[in-house]
Protein backbone atom coordinates (compact mmCIF):
# COMPACT_ATOMS: atom_id res chain seq x y z
CA UNK A 1 0.00 0.00 0.00
CA UNK A 2 2.66 2.35 0.12
CA UNK A 3 3.53 2.86 -3.14
CA UNK A 4 -0.15 3.54 -3.76
CA UNK A 5 -0.61 6.01 -1.24
CA UNK A 6 2.36 8.13 -1.93
CA UNK A 7 1.71 8.14 -6.17
CA UNK A 8 -2.04 8.40 -6.11
CA UNK A 9 -3.09 9.68 -2.71
CA UNK A 10 -7.16 9.45 -1.43
CA UNK A 11 -7.71 6.68 -4.26
CA UNK A 12 -11.09 5.48 -3.54
CA UNK A 13 -12.11 2.39 -3.20
CA UNK A 14 -8.20 1.27 -2.84
CA UNK A 15 -7.85 0.61 0.35
CA UNK A 16 -8.88 -2.29 2.61
CA UNK A 17 -11.39 -2.57 4.63
CA UNK A 18 -12.17 -5.65 5.97
CA UNK A 19 -10.47 -9.18 6.44
CA UNK A 20 -12.32 -11.12 4.03
CA UNK A 21 -11.30 -14.52 5.78
CA UNK A 22 -11.70 -16.76 2.56
CA UNK A 23 -10.78 -19.85 4.44
CA UNK A 24 -14.43 -19.16 6.20
CA UNK A 25 -16.26 -19.60 2.90
CA UNK A 26 -15.72 -23.32 2.89
CA UNK A 27 -17.49 -23.46 6.48
CA UNK A 28 -20.29 -25.95 6.74
CA UNK A 29 -23.77 -23.90 7.15
CA UNK A 30 -21.68 -20.67 7.66
CA UNK A 31 -23.88 -18.15 5.82
CA UNK A 32 -27.15 -19.84 8.05
CA UNK A 33 -25.16 -19.57 11.47
CA UNK A 34 -24.22 -16.26 10.22
CA UNK A 35 -27.98 -15.20 9.76
CA UNK A 36 -29.18 -16.65 13.07
CA UNK A 37 -26.34 -14.64 14.75
CA UNK A 38 -27.70 -10.91 15.69
CA UNK A 39 -24.55 -9.41 15.69
CA UNK A 40 -23.97 -10.35 12.03
CA UNK A 41 -23.80 -6.67 9.94
CA UNK A 42 -26.26 -7.16 6.67
CA UNK A 43 -26.27 -4.89 3.66
CA UNK A 44 -29.09 -4.88 1.23
CA UNK A 45 -28.28 -4.26 -2.62
CA UNK A 46 -31.00 -3.16 -4.41
CA UNK A 47 -29.74 -3.99 -8.28
CA UNK A 48 -26.61 -0.95 -8.18
CA UNK A 49 -27.82 1.06 -5.05
CA UNK A 50 -27.74 0.16 -0.91
CA UNK A 51 -29.28 1.75 1.84
CA UNK A 52 -26.84 5.34 2.76
CA UNK A 53 -26.95 7.56 5.79
CA UNK A 54 -25.79 10.94 6.83
CA UNK A 55 -24.01 11.10 9.84
CA UNK A 56 -25.27 14.93 11.10
CA UNK A 57 -27.27 15.54 8.61
CA UNK A 58 -30.66 16.82 9.38
CA UNK A 59 -31.90 16.54 5.55
CA UNK A 60 -31.24 13.29 4.01
CA UNK A 61 -32.17 14.14 0.88
CA UNK A 62 -30.37 16.94 0.60
CA UNK A 63 -27.19 15.31 1.60
CA UNK A 64 -27.95 12.96 -0.91
CA UNK A 65 -28.23 15.42 -3.25
CA UNK A 66 -24.90 16.36 -2.65
CA UNK A 67 -25.52 18.87 -0.41
CA UNK A 68 -23.57 19.49 3.02
CA UNK A 69 -24.65 18.16 6.11
CA UNK A 70 -22.49 14.97 7.26
CA UNK A 71 -20.73 12.14 5.29
CA UNK A 72 -22.61 9.43 4.36
CA UNK A 73 -22.33 5.53 5.88
CA UNK A 74 -24.17 2.50 5.15
CA UNK A 75 -27.09 1.78 6.67
CA UNK A 76 -26.06 -1.72 7.60
CA UNK A 77 -28.74 -3.92 9.62
CA UNK A 78 -29.25 -6.75 11.91
CA UNK A 79 -30.34 -10.41 9.72
CA UNK A 80 -34.02 -10.30 9.31
CA UNK A 81 -36.67 -12.91 8.33
CA UNK A 82 -35.92 -14.15 4.76
CA UNK A 83 -32.67 -13.17 4.42
CA UNK A 84 -31.77 -16.87 3.29
CA UNK A 85 -34.34 -16.65 0.15
CA UNK A 86 -32.25 -14.24 -1.43
CA UNK A 87 -28.44 -14.47 -3.10
CA UNK A 88 -26.37 -13.86 0.33
CA UNK A 89 -22.63 -13.34 0.48
CA UNK A 90 -20.24 -13.34 2.81
CA UNK A 91 -17.89 -10.62 2.54
CA UNK A 92 -15.78 -10.68 5.59
CA UNK A 93 -14.94 -9.67 9.04
CA UNK A 94 -13.88 -6.45 10.77
CA UNK A 95 -10.90 -6.41 13.82
CA UNK A 96 -13.51 -6.37 16.41
CA UNK A 97 -15.02 -9.90 14.55
CA UNK A 98 -18.39 -8.47 13.29
CA UNK A 99 -18.87 -10.55 10.20
CA UNK A 100 -20.94 -8.43 7.42
CA UNK A 101 -22.98 -10.28 4.51
CA UNK A 102 -24.61 -8.86 1.50
CA UNK A 103 -27.94 -9.98 0.60
CA UNK A 104 -29.04 -9.33 -3.00
CA UNK A 105 -32.46 -7.59 -3.79
CA UNK A 106 -34.50 -6.86 -7.31
CA UNK A 107 -33.76 -3.15 -8.06
CA UNK A 108 -36.41 -0.83 -6.56
CA UNK A 109 -38.42 1.63 -8.23
CA UNK A 110 -38.16 5.10 -7.90
CA UNK A 111 -34.90 6.54 -9.25
CA UNK A 112 -31.75 7.87 -7.60
CA UNK A 113 -31.67 8.74 -4.58
CA UNK A 114 -34.98 6.33 -3.80
CA UNK A 115 -36.32 5.95 -0.60
CA UNK A 116 -35.09 2.96 1.38
CA UNK A 117 -37.57 0.35 2.81
CA UNK A 118 -37.22 1.93 6.47
CA UNK A 119 -38.19 5.54 5.30
CA UNK A 120 -35.09 6.62 6.92
CA UNK A 121 -32.01 5.68 4.32
CA UNK A 122 -31.77 6.62 0.72
CA UNK A 123 -30.77 4.38 -1.84
CA UNK A 124 -27.64 5.61 -3.70
CA UNK A 125 -25.12 4.52 -5.99
CA UNK A 126 -21.69 4.09 -5.32
CA UNK A 127 -20.41 6.74 -8.18
CA UNK A 128 -22.94 8.80 -5.82
CA UNK A 129 -20.95 8.75 -2.17
CA UNK A 130 -18.57 6.18 -2.53
CA UNK A 131 -15.76 8.84 -2.51
CA UNK A 132 -16.86 9.71 0.57
CA UNK A 133 -17.33 6.69 2.44
CA UNK A 134 -14.77 4.95 5.15
CA UNK A 135 -12.50 2.75 3.93
CA UNK A 136 -15.00 -0.22 5.68
CA UNK A 137 -17.90 0.86 3.69
CA UNK A 138 -15.97 1.58 0.24
CA UNK A 139 -14.90 -2.03 0.31
CA UNK A 140 -18.16 -3.53 1.57
CA UNK A 141 -19.85 -1.84 -1.13
CA UNK A 142 -17.74 -2.14 -3.80
CA UNK A 143 -17.37 -6.34 -2.70
CA UNK A 144 -20.88 -6.33 -2.71
CA UNK A 145 -21.64 -4.90 -5.70
CA UNK A 146 -19.31 -6.38 -7.73
CA UNK A 147 -19.81 -9.94 -6.70
CA UNK A 148 -23.84 -9.37 -7.30
CA UNK A 149 -23.12 -8.09 -10.60
CA UNK A 150 -21.14 -11.21 -11.41
CA UNK A 151 -23.75 -13.47 -10.10
CA UNK A 152 -26.35 -11.88 -11.96
CA UNK A 153 -24.82 -12.63 -15.15
CA UNK A 154 -23.51 -16.27 -14.41
CA UNK A 155 -26.62 -18.10 -13.74
CA UNK A 156 -25.84 -21.08 -16.38
CA UNK A 157 -23.09 -22.70 -17.24
CA UNK A 158 -20.61 -21.62 -19.75
CA UNK A 159 -19.99 -25.42 -21.16
CA UNK A 160 -23.00 -27.05 -20.86
CA UNK A 161 -25.83 -24.47 -20.47
CA UNK A 162 -27.45 -25.80 -17.48
CA UNK A 163 -28.10 -23.82 -13.98
CA UNK A 164 -25.09 -23.02 -11.63
CA UNK A 165 -25.78 -22.18 -7.83
CA UNK A 166 -23.67 -20.33 -5.62
CA UNK A 167 -21.73 -22.23 -3.41
CA UNK A 168 -18.63 -20.98 -0.94
CA UNK A 169 -20.49 -18.24 0.74
CA UNK A 170 -21.29 -16.76 -2.58
CA UNK A 171 -17.76 -16.50 -4.31
CA UNK A 172 -17.97 -19.71 -6.32
CA UNK A 173 -20.97 -21.00 -8.65
CA UNK A 174 -21.09 -24.70 -9.89
CA UNK A 175 -23.34 -26.54 -12.49
CA UNK A 176 -25.58 -28.27 -11.19
CA UNK A 177 -24.88 -30.96 -14.63
CA UNK A 178 -21.43 -31.52 -14.61
CA UNK A 179 -20.20 -30.35 -11.69
CA UNK A 180 -18.06 -27.94 -13.30
CA UNK A 181 -16.66 -24.81 -10.63
CA UNK A 182 -16.78 -21.07 -11.47
CA UNK A 183 -15.26 -18.31 -10.04
CA UNK A 184 -15.60 -14.41 -9.90
CA UNK A 185 -13.70 -12.60 -12.80
CA UNK A 186 -12.30 -9.19 -12.99
CA UNK A 187 -12.02 -7.39 -15.98
CA UNK A 188 -8.38 -5.47 -16.56
CA UNK A 189 -8.20 -2.22 -17.62
CA UNK A 190 -5.19 0.07 -18.09
CA UNK A 191 -5.96 3.80 -17.88
CA UNK A 192 -3.24 6.05 -18.77
CA UNK A 193 -1.90 10.07 -18.20
CA UNK A 194 0.25 10.42 -21.30
CA UNK A 195 2.61 13.54 -21.35
CA UNK A 196 4.80 14.94 -23.91
CA UNK A 197 8.11 16.44 -24.27
CA UNK A 198 6.53 19.76 -23.22
CA UNK A 199 4.52 17.94 -20.04
CA UNK A 200 1.40 18.65 -21.47
CA UNK A 201 -1.51 16.00 -20.70
CA UNK A 202 -3.13 14.08 -23.41
CA UNK A 203 -6.97 14.19 -22.73
CA UNK A 204 -9.63 12.95 -25.01
CA UNK A 205 -13.32 13.02 -25.46
CA UNK A 206 -14.87 9.17 -26.49
CA UNK A 207 -17.09 8.57 -29.10
CA UNK A 208 -20.61 9.28 -27.68
CA UNK A 209 -19.60 11.34 -24.95
CA UNK A 210 -21.12 14.65 -24.48
CA UNK A 211 -19.20 18.13 -25.42
CA UNK A 212 -16.78 18.74 -22.43
CA UNK A 213 -16.07 15.51 -21.55
CA UNK A 214 -12.25 14.73 -21.44
CA UNK A 215 -10.18 12.44 -19.62
CA UNK A 216 -7.51 10.43 -19.80
CA UNK A 217 -6.88 7.55 -22.18
CA UNK A 218 -8.25 3.55 -21.11
CA UNK A 219 -9.02 0.35 -22.67
CA UNK A 220 -8.85 -3.23 -21.60
CA UNK A 221 -5.99 -5.92 -21.19
CA UNK A 222 -5.79 -8.50 -23.99
CA UNK A 223 -5.07 -11.91 -23.46
CA UNK A 224 -1.51 -12.87 -23.70
CA UNK A 225 -0.33 -9.15 -22.84
CA UNK A 226 1.22 -7.30 -20.03
CA UNK A 227 0.18 -4.41 -18.63
CA UNK A 228 3.14 -2.08 -20.26
CA UNK A 229 1.96 -3.40 -23.20
CA UNK A 230 -1.94 -2.85 -23.04
CA UNK A 231 -0.78 0.92 -22.37
CA UNK A 232 1.28 0.95 -25.54
CA UNK A 233 -0.91 -0.61 -27.67
CA UNK A 234 -4.31 1.36 -26.25
CA UNK A 235 -2.30 4.37 -27.28
CA UNK A 236 -1.10 3.72 -30.33
CA UNK A 237 -4.58 2.20 -31.56
CA UNK A 238 -6.45 5.22 -30.04
CA UNK A 239 -4.41 8.20 -30.97
CA UNK A 240 -1.68 6.90 -33.44
CA UNK A 241 1.53 7.74 -30.39
CA UNK A 242 4.09 5.36 -29.33
CA UNK A 243 4.98 5.29 -25.63
CA UNK A 244 7.58 5.09 -23.51
CA UNK A 245 8.76 5.42 -19.73
CA UNK A 246 5.33 3.75 -18.92
CA UNK A 247 5.06 3.82 -15.17
CA UNK A 248 2.91 2.64 -12.49
CA UNK A 249 0.65 4.49 -10.31
CA UNK A 250 -1.71 2.62 -8.37
CA UNK A 251 -4.70 0.76 -9.23
CA UNK A 252 -8.45 0.73 -8.38
CA UNK A 253 -11.50 -1.82 -8.00
CA UNK A 254 -14.24 -0.60 -10.41
CA UNK A 255 -17.25 -2.67 -9.89
CA UNK A 256 -19.34 -1.28 -13.38
CA UNK A 257 -19.33 -3.58 -13.25
CA UNK A 258 -16.43 -6.17 -12.77
CA UNK A 259 -13.14 -4.43 -13.30
CA UNK A 260 -9.70 -3.41 -11.96
CA UNK A 261 -8.81 -0.42 -12.97
CA UNK A 262 -4.70 0.07 -13.02
CA UNK A 263 -2.85 3.35 -13.27
CA UNK A 264 -0.01 4.40 -15.39
CA UNK A 265 2.25 7.43 -16.45
CA UNK A 266 3.79 7.07 -19.84
CA UNK A 267 5.53 9.46 -22.14
CA UNK A 268 5.09 9.91 -25.90
CA UNK A 269 6.86 10.22 -28.80
CA UNK A 270 5.96 12.98 -30.67
CA UNK A 271 2.52 14.80 -30.23
CA UNK A 272 1.05 14.77 -33.74
CA UNK A 273 -2.81 12.96 -32.55
CA UNK A 274 -4.23 10.33 -35.63
CA UNK A 275 -7.45 9.13 -34.10
CA UNK A 276 -9.38 5.93 -33.91
CA UNK A 277 -12.79 7.74 -35.02
CA UNK A 278 -14.47 4.54 -33.95
CA UNK A 279 -13.64 5.16 -30.36
CA UNK A 280 -12.19 8.76 -30.05
CA UNK A 281 -14.29 11.79 -31.30
CA UNK A 282 -11.65 14.44 -30.10
CA UNK A 283 -8.33 14.62 -28.44
CA UNK A 284 -5.65 17.50 -27.71
CA UNK A 285 -2.68 18.55 -25.85
CA UNK A 286 -3.51 20.55 -22.28
CA UNK A 287 -0.89 22.23 -20.74
CA UNK A 288 -1.43 22.95 -16.81
CA UNK A 289 -2.84 26.47 -17.38
CA UNK A 290 -5.28 25.70 -20.31
CA UNK A 291 -6.40 22.95 -18.44
CA UNK A 292 -7.07 25.27 -15.53
CA UNK A 293 -8.49 27.53 -17.30
CA UNK A 294 -11.47 25.53 -19.10
CA UNK A 295 -11.97 24.04 -15.63
CA UNK A 296 -12.74 27.15 -14.54
CA UNK A 297 -15.11 28.20 -17.19
CA UNK A 298 -17.00 25.13 -16.64
CA UNK A 299 -16.00 23.79 -20.77
CA UNK A 300 -14.33 20.77 -19.42
CA UNK A 301 -16.43 18.65 -16.34
CA UNK A 302 -13.87 16.46 -14.44
CA UNK A 303 -14.57 13.25 -13.91
CA UNK A 304 -15.87 12.40 -9.84
CA UNK A 305 -13.69 11.65 -6.98
CA UNK A 306 -14.09 8.49 -6.77
CA UNK A 307 -12.52 7.85 -10.48
CA UNK A 308 -9.07 7.10 -10.57
CA UNK A 309 -9.02 8.89 -13.94
CA UNK A 310 -9.37 12.12 -11.66
CA UNK A 311 -6.72 11.29 -9.24
CA UNK A 312 -4.00 10.55 -12.45
CA UNK A 313 -5.00 14.37 -13.77
CA UNK A 314 -4.64 16.06 -10.21
CA UNK A 315 -1.31 14.30 -10.21
CA UNK A 316 -0.19 15.90 -13.26
CA UNK A 317 -1.65 19.29 -12.76
CA UNK A 318 -0.36 19.50 -9.18
CA UNK A 319 -3.41 20.24 -7.20
CA UNK A 320 -6.92 19.20 -6.24
CA UNK A 321 -9.33 19.99 -8.88
CA UNK A 322 -11.93 21.35 -6.39
CA UNK A 323 -9.07 24.24 -5.59
CA UNK A 324 -9.94 25.57 -9.54
CA UNK A 325 -12.16 27.77 -8.78
CA UNK A 326 -14.85 29.42 -11.39
CA UNK A 327 -13.87 32.91 -13.32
Amino acid sequence: MGLLIETLPHLALARPGLDRHAERRAEPHLLDRLLADPRTRVLEVHGDRVPVRWTDAPDQAAAADGGSGGLPALDLRAPAAGDAESLVLYLGQDGDGTAYLAVARPAADGGDDAQAADGDARLCGLRQVGADLSDRDATIFATALALANWHGTHGHCPRCGAPTQPVQAGWLRRCDRDGSEHYPRTDVAVIMSVVDADDRLLLARGAGWGAGRFSVLAGFLEPGESLAAAVAREVHEEVGLQVHDVEYLGDQPWPFPNSLMVGFTARAQGSELRLQEAEIAEARWFSRDEYREIVAQGRVSPSTRLSISRRLIERWLGQDLDEVTPD
